[in-house]
């Protein structure tokens, strides 16, 4: 949901189902002498008003005990963005935007300006997305739970960073009640966690088939770890003659379910998340549900060509006659993409589609590879955003090292952001506790593979999926994305979702690169929880023509014509 309001501060409101963001905006006249702006929020549900509060303060008067969180109203957001992560879904919430000036201790309010906002439900009659935290390395997990690993907190923990994506995903299994139903799966990675049995997706497989329901899993199935590690979880949970292992594939790489009502294909279960402890509870996942039934149809047709185990080449050959991509009308409001295809066909389109002269914002698991640099290498003030687990994966010394000099080049233009996964490894950040380190072994902090093109416009496009933005997931691996077109509801929750983690990490970054430079130096070089008590400081750079800071301002509060 978006909903603007005016005043001294012009607000623009964004909300998904957990995050709400705001933008702020006003002339540069009147933020002459701005240290900040205050934030009050009022739970209209639960009638409870509070201070949003920040880790950073003003030096003069910071508070004895070290850096806590403060409140906004004494220590104000030194930004012209700020979000809301403690949102509930399907709440309505108010804000009041207040810009504060005169001197730290002193501060006096000028203005303020009320917006009112509700966060989006769970679900709609179309679509579901459901995040989970990954936010295992943040300092609300080692402040929930102190001292503890993820398996001494037990299930207070997971429950905790699983959200609503596990809930969601055993839900979506749990539909499956009788034998009017089936359910046709497949997935990279189908693993038993022992450490949580009270979320053993495979334990609800069986039991939706013990209930009368019809269910068959597709798995990727060859002679490797993950392969060994599918077969001895399926043969655990004995489930095995509802499996089907897939060895014809390179990488059988999907992550989906079609739900049927009556042999009529109505739900699919699509996104980034495999079934394994790391992906449910570790890394950044997505579980996206689409309830369409002719979207379903298409998904349940490639389901039925991979139970067979065809060659890569007969999968490559139905790809082109039933899944021909770029579509020739791209108004449809979803397209999926299945793969293998034949060459690179698909994957010069979503780089064409990236190339668009508007926004982008997108997460790359293991990099960027060398043919998307190129859509982030144009200096020409269109903001573009990466969120990255890493920079590069995989080839030699010299030409990972070519590489990260590449993407560290691009990422220093003004309208390119980037984040790169990272966690708090020392505890001597002013009042900041250590954190644990990812779970996972590839992969620790960000799986999701999606991409947002202009996400804050009229006509928003999300695609969304198993696929890593690489040549060899479209023409090697089996793989599928859905391209939803239009739906500002999916965007808002997905660039919510994407500014959340990107603030958490890129913050994590700068740490790691400050230790980098100054070694044992930096803890007495360090100052991140500093606020300027100099206006001039801070605010010139957010009016400064074609800085990120103002191409950021101007996007986020919906204009882009100067003051």
């Amino acid at each position: 949901m978006r909903t603007t309001a005016s005043g001294l501060v012009n607000v623009r409101a964004i909300s998904g189902t957990h995050v709400i963001f705001l933008a702020f905006d006003m002339k540069e006249s009147d933020a002459k002498g701005l240290l900040g702006f205050a934030i009050q929020r009022t739970d209209l549900i639960e009638d409870e008003t509070i201070w949003l509060r920040g880790n950073k303060t003003f030096p003069s008067i910071r508070p004895s005990t070290g850096l806590n969180d403060v409140s906004s109203h004494e220590h104000p957001f030194q930004a012209f963005q700020w979000a809301d992560y403690t949102a509930k879904p399907g709440y309505r919430y108010r804000y009041r935007v207040i810009p504060m000036y005169k001197r730290p201790g002193a501060l006096a309010e000028k203005s303020a300006t009320t917006i009112t906002i509700s966060t989006e439900p769970l679900a709609d009659d179309k679509h579901e997305v459901h995040f989970n935290r990954g936010a295992i390395a943040s300092q609300a997990f080692v402040k929930r739970f102190p001292g503890q690993t993820l398996d001494e907190a037990g299930e207070p923990a997971y429950a905790w960073l699983g959200r609503d994506l596990v809930p969601a995903l055993l839900e979506f299994i749990a539909k499956a009640t009788d034998r009017t139903y089936s359910l046709r799966a497949a997935f990279y990675e189908l693993h038993r966690p022992e450490q949580q049995p009270w979320t053993d997706v495979l334990t609800a497989f069986k039991t939706a088939k013990q209930a009368g329901a019809d269910i068959a899993i597709v798995y990727h199935g060859l002679d490797d770890d993950t392969g060994k590690t599918n077969a001895q979880a399926i043969a655990d949970a004995q489930i095995k003659s509802i499996c089907f292992p897939r060895v014809n594939a390179k990488l059988m790489h999907n992550k989906f379910i079609v739900l049927s009502k009556n042999g009529r294909p109505t739900s699919v279960w699509t996104g980034s998340t495999n079934i394994s402890r790391n992906a449910l509870y570790g890394q950044l996942n997505v579980g996206h549900v689409i309830h369409d039934g002719p979207l379903a149809k298409q998904f349940l047709a490639y389901w039925d060509q991979l139970k067979d185990d065809p060659s890569a080449e007969n999968l490559k050959d139905w790809a082109e006659t039933d899944n021909a991509l770029p579509p020739r009308d791209e108004s449809d409001a979803l397209t999926p993409i299945f793969s293998p295809h034949h060459g690179r066909g698909v994957f010069d389109w979503w780089i064409e589609l990236a190339n668009s002269p508007k926004p982008l914002f997108m997460t790359f698991p293991f990099g960027i590879v060398k043919d998307f640099r190129p859509v982030f290498d144009k200096n020409d003030g269109v903001l573009r955003f990466a969120m990255l687990d890493k920079y590069v994966n995989g080839g030699n010394a010299a030409s990972r090292a070519a590489a990260i000099a590449e993407i560290e080049r691009i990422r220093r233009l003004p309208n390119v952001g980037m984040a790169l996964g990272n966690n708090i490894f020392v505890d001597w950040i002013d009042g900041w506790h250590q954190e644990g380190n990812g779970i996972g072994v590839n992969v620790n902090w960000i799986h999701t593979k999606f991409m947002l093109i202009d996400p804050l416009g009229n006509a928003p496009l999300t695609l969304t999926g198993s696929a890593n933005f690489s040549e060899a997931s479209v023409s090697t691996n089996d793989e599928n994305m859905v391209v939803i077109r239009g739906n500002q509801r999916v965007a808002d929750i997905y660039f919510g979702e994407f500014m959340r983690l990107f603030a958490h990490h890129r913050f994590r970054e700068s740490v790691k690169r400050h230790i980098e430079q100054f070694g044992s130096a930096a803890i007495n070089t360090w100052k991140p929880q500093d606020l300027y008590e100099d206006w001039s400081k801070w605010v010139p750079i957010h009016y400064k023509k074609g800085s990120e800071h103002d191409i950021k301002r101007r996007y986020f509060v919906g204009s882009h014509e100067a003051n």
